[in-house]
Parts: structure tokens; sequence; C-alpha cells
């Protein structure tokens, strides 16, 4: 699944004495009524969210968790977490530890060109 939006809040590193870490993110989602969503990125994914600051767009790979508890008095409750394993920038870059390159545009229109020939760029694919 995937959520859009914009980033809220980061907070710092949380480690636990059995040395799991977790590290949370809120995203405001962009819908008619705007939601603030918790994600929380664990271990290793914690470090994804280090190239991003308050006000960026972004969209974000979740996956739902629940669980199940029982209370010392027999009481059952229910549970959810959102756990974030991948966050793709959207103002256009591919990757958000990298800036974007502006290219010039071209000064002059193209006229009576072939669409199909093969041209010269860098794209790496």
């Amino acid at each position: 699944m995937e959520l859009q939006g914009t980033v809220k809040k980061i907070s710092d590193i949380q480690t636990f004495a059995s040395g799991f870490q977790k590290r949370e993110m809120v995203l405001t989602t962009e819908e008619q009524y705007p939601q603030p969503i918790n994600i929380e990125f664990l271990q290793e994914k914690g470090e994804l969210l280090n190239g991003l600051k308050e006000g960026d767009k972004v969209k974000v790979g979740i996956n739902l968790r629940g669980r199940e508890w029982t209370s010392p008095q027999g009481e059952v409750k229910y549970f959810n977490s959102i756990i974030g394993w991948r966050i793709e920038k959207l103002d256009g870059a591919a990757d958000f530890n990298e800036p974007v390159e502006a290219k010039p545009a071209a000064t002059q229109p193209v006229e009576n060109k072939n669409v199909f020939e093969e041209e010269d760029d860098d794209l790496p694919f």
C-alpha cells in the first residue's frame, strides 16, 4: 500500500533496552479532509527519513500490522500499526538524497523531426 502527502513531523530515533529501534513520521494526507497519519520506521528503515524535512511532499510504501493483547483482567484488545518501508520524494527528484539538476530549455523549436529516430540522451536505460 502507499500513502501520499506532506511531511508534518519527523521524530528522533527511539532505542529500547532490547536494542530495538524505531523512528516515526507524521504524514498529512492531501484529500478533502486531510488526515495526520503516524508512520513507524523500524530498525535500519529509520535511516530513510534522514534526507527529509518538514513540508516535503512524499509517497510512502507502507504495511499495516495488527496485534492482539490480553490485559491482566482478561480483556482482549486489538492494536494497529502503520509501518513504512520505502519513501519517494514527489518534487520530481528520483532520489531525495541527490539534488535535482535543471536542464536548459531548447531555445529554438525543432521542426520536421522524425520522432522515431534515435537520440543521444543521458538516460540510464
